[in-house]
Formats: C-alpha cells, structure tokens, sequence
C-alpha cells in the first residue's frame, strides 16, 4: 500500500516528536503493508511555516536513519497545505511541495469554519494545472452545511482523500458517517492515514482498506491505496486513472445505516438532523 497523507518527519509540526517516534510509526506502517509513505507536514502560515527545501533534507535524513535501521520504507515529498492565497504560486515556486513532485498536492481546508469562495479557490488551482487533493473532509465540522458544494468541488476535478480510522470509528461516529457516504456515494478517491503518533493516530491503512472492501469490494478498496495513489506519484492524468466507483444503486438518506442502527424515510431524516444537523 502506499500512504500518501503522514506526519512522520520528527520535530517539524504536531506530528512525530523525535527520531525514535517516527521510527516506531515506521515499523508500524511497515507492518501494516505499507511500502510508500509521503511525508506531508502541514504548512499553515504563522504556524508552521515549513517550506519545501526544508521538508526535502528533512526526509533524506529520515530516509537515511530508516536504511540504517534495517526499515523497508521509502519516503517521498508532500505537505498538508492550508488554503492560503498564493497557494498556487507556493505549488510552483517549490515552497510548497506537491506529492512525489506531481501535479496532485493535499489541500486542507479550516477544520471549523467554511472557507469563503472555496469554490473559486479551488478552480483557480485546477485552472493553474493542478490537482487539489481535498484532505478528510469527513471530519471537518462544517460538512453537514456544505455537502453538496463538496460533491460539486469533485465533479470540477478536485479530488478527495478519506482518513482511514474515520471509517472504523477512530474518530467518533460523525465522521464515519461521512466517510462512508462518501465511499458509498462515489466521491472518494484515496484513502490514507493522517498518521501523527504512537497513540490515537497511529499509521493504520489496512483497517481503512478492509472498510472499504467490504462496501465497495476488494478491486476498489486496492485501487483507492494502490492504483490511484501510484498513479499520482507518476503524475498521471486524472483520465486515466479509474474514476471511483458510482453510487451504488438505490444508495440515498432512506435505508442509510450508522453503527448498526438501520433507518428510513422521513424517520432517517429527522434522527440524521437532530444528530447531525443535517438539513
């Protein structure tokens, strides 16, 4: 598998502290299955002001203490870039690395408020050629109201990454529930893990992967963590790789099932919107 969405670079945001800890969240994801990991901090200005030559030397010296420990793990670039303007000219300056080099880079967007004209934002950087790879969207706070302007980012050409805990309720109900609907409904293109620790966000994508298997089967589960994510390490063309899988028939709000919990009709839609606000 390769794992396109990590904080593994020790001391260089609020991912692993130290040597020893992303080495240890190295083994893990080793042993998961994981063979490719690109090591993405984040880059939010005023706050972690990382650039892409420091991120670069940061991840030869983690690639060299991985060799050195005997760890098969290959590391390539990336960065958890927060929407900022200008963001378009960091992508081509090299002040904010896209993934492998390629025309897809992982786009953050504010965890709890919704950006004013993300719409616009984010045609702007696909004008510019390249791909934004929206970052767990599941779990941002304000996807309840803006659900539809998500399916519409897709639909212009962004692409959306799920994080693999959220569908195995790592991360609470709520984003489970929005991770599989965005399984089920054909908008998610890769899964990844988000990793940042030993603890509560270990490197843990198989889980991820038997989730979506067991929804979609084993050919897309593979796809969304092989397939497309070597592809854009190649830099293909978004044509060429396969779309996600359509909705699934019959799939809408009546019949949805959470945790278990099976509902319908109207009674779906009112449970859905005491919990979780949806209109």
């Amino acid at each position: 598998m390769i794992d396109l969405h990590c904080h593994l670079l020790p001391g260089i945001d609020d991912g692993a502290t130290d040597l020893e800890t992303a080495l240890a969240m190295a083994k893990i994801a080793v042993a998961d299955g994981v063979e490719i990991i690109a090591c993405t901090p984040h880059i939010t200005p005023g706050v972690y002001d990382n650039q892409g030559p420091d991120i670069a030397l940061a991840i030869i010296s983690l690639q060299a203490a991985l060799d050195a420990a005997g760890i098969p793990l290959q590391l390539t670039c990336g960065a958890d870039a927060h929407l900022a303007p200008e963001l378009g000219q960091g992508l081509r300056s090299g002040r904010v690395p896209s993934l492998g080099g390629s025309r897809y880079f992982l786009l953050e967007p504010p965890h709890h408020v919704a950006p004013p004209r993300l719409d616009l934002a984010v045609q702007d950087l696909l004008d510019q050629g390249y791909v934004p790879v929206i970052t767990h969207p599941e779990r941002l706070t304000w996807i309840e109201d803006h659900y539809n302007q998500m399916k519409a980012l897709v639909g212009a050409g962004a692409w959306l990454q799920i994080t693999a805990g959220s569908l195995t309720g790592r991360f609470g109900p709520r984003p489970r529930y929005w991770a599989e609907r965005m399984v089920d409904e054909g908008l998610t293109h890769i899964l990844a893990t988000d990793a940042h620790n030993l603890r509560n966000r270990a490197p843990h994508l198989a889980e991820g992967r038997e989730a979506v298997a067991a929804r979609l089967g084993a050919e897309e589960a593979r796809r969304m963590v092989l397939d497309r994510p070597r592809g854009m390490l190649a830099n293909a063309d978004p044509e060429t790789l396969s779309p996600p899988n359509p909705p699934r028939p019959g799939l809408s709000l009546s019949g949805l099932s959470i945790s278990g919990l099976s509902l319908s009709g109207a009674r779906a839609r009112g449970w859905m919107s005491k919990l979780f606000h949806v209109s």
